[in-house]
């Protein structure tokens, strides 16, 4: 088949899933067209065989406001008439959706098929804006089909709409052989927090439950992975608290799988998620997660088995719970196992991609 898939590139779980996704479905012989307004983080163009189309906003006198959806439908629909497109897929409603649909009528009468992906923020923040709650509305009636990331996301995004269309429930994934468990290297235990560093992410409570810690656990390290608008307040923060010793800030990188592997514990601190990835890799890493009851986290992290969960800012139970698991070596191992072997059962990228295969082969 010949699939577009449209998402943003950014260092977060669905330009992660969308690159991989690109990825897996060009091993398996498809032809692949990324949209996108620079190459994702997790794309090599070349190694992957993918077809990347930079959209750019029009350099036009008069458009004081950037124009990225207009210029992303002309782009899908540039490409499905030269090279011909049987699928978007569109990471997110608005905009990705909303331009897909337009690129699909300036197309017609060749058929393109429309499948949505809702992530998150497309429902929760944007969709509550009034001024695109139509907007998004109009996304999901007029898409062939669309899939949500976990049922949290896919009951909300009802209850929001009030759409009677159907939603299927298509969760994020794993490879599990990229992440997978690794030997870990002599020294002190680490917790490890990875995020795109977004105020909902709440990092700085991350920092707090650190603090906690390592006033339990001798010798203790942090490491906290990823780029965004909260790094630099975090960084100020955890040296304001005396804590720069112990807190190692490290970049994106492609090797995150290594660093996660290497970790002892997954701290995930946020406000809310639809789904999790985060927490997923590390599971498939064997490690456990510690996380905050925020969503759709809550149906993939079991609570006393693959990690612990608390409240939304309870920096006490969640700082008892790494505190635990980074004192007790086997008891971190144990439930790390768990989590593995939940995610190579269920979360796999060759079972979830086979889901949207045949999503994308169903007759409109």
């Amino acid at each position: 088949m010949r699939i577009g898939i449209a998402c943003y590139p950014t260092y977060g779980g669905s330009g992660v899933v969308a690159s991989e996704l690109g990825r897996a479905l060009r091993r398996r012989g498809h032809k692949v067209h990324l949209f996108s307004y620079r190459v994702p983080f997790k794309v090599d163009q070349r190694r992957d065989g993918i077809c990347f189309h930079e959209v750019k906003d029009p350099n036009y006198p008069l458009f004081e406001h950037p124009s990225y959806g207009m210029a992303l439908a002309a782009e899908v629909a540039h490409v499905a008439r030269e090279s011909g497109l049987d699928v978007l897929h569109a990471h997110y409603a608005y905009p990705h959706s909303v331009s897909g649909i337009l690129a699909r009528e300036m197309v017609r009468p060749k058929p393109l098929k429309l499948v949505t992906t809702l992530h998150g923020t497309d429902i929760t923040l944007v969709g509550r804006d009034a001024r695109f709650a139509p907007l998004v509305k109009y996304a999901l009636d007029a898409s062939h089909r669309v899939t949500s990331v976990s049922r949290w996301l896919a009951d909300r995004t009802q209850e929001i709409f009030g759409t009677r269309r159907r939603i299927e429930v298509v969760p994020n994934f794993v490879d599990p052989e990229a992440f997978r468990p690794r030997r870990k290297r002599a020294g002190p235990p680490v917790l490890l927090h990875v995020s795109n560093f977004r105020p909902v992410k709440r990092p700085r409570d991350a920092v707090e439950v650190f603090r906690r810690v390592s006033r339990e656990v001798r010798g203790a390290r942090m490491l906290m992975v990823g780029d965004g608008p909260e790094l630099e307040p975090t960084r100020r923060f955890a040296s304001r608290l005396g804590l720069g010793q112990g807190i190692r800030f490290i970049a994106p990188r492609r090797d995150v799988a290594t660093v996660i592997a290497r970790a002892t514990a997954m701290i995930v601190t946020s406000e809310m998620e639809s789904f999790g990835l985060v927490a997923l890799e590390a599971m498939a890493c064997g490690l456990p997660v510690v996380a905050t009851r925020c969503g759709g986290i809550e149906e993939l992290v079991r609570d006393g088995r693959t990690g612990y969960l608390s409240p939304v800012g309870d920096i006490d139970g969640l700082a008892r719970h790494a505190a635990r698991l980074l004192r007790d070596p086997s008891h971190a191992a144990a439930i790390g196992g768990v989590g593995r072997r939940l995610a190579v059962e269920k979360y796999a990228t060759n079972l979830v991609v086979s889901r949207y295969e045949k999503i994308y082969a169903e007759k409109s």
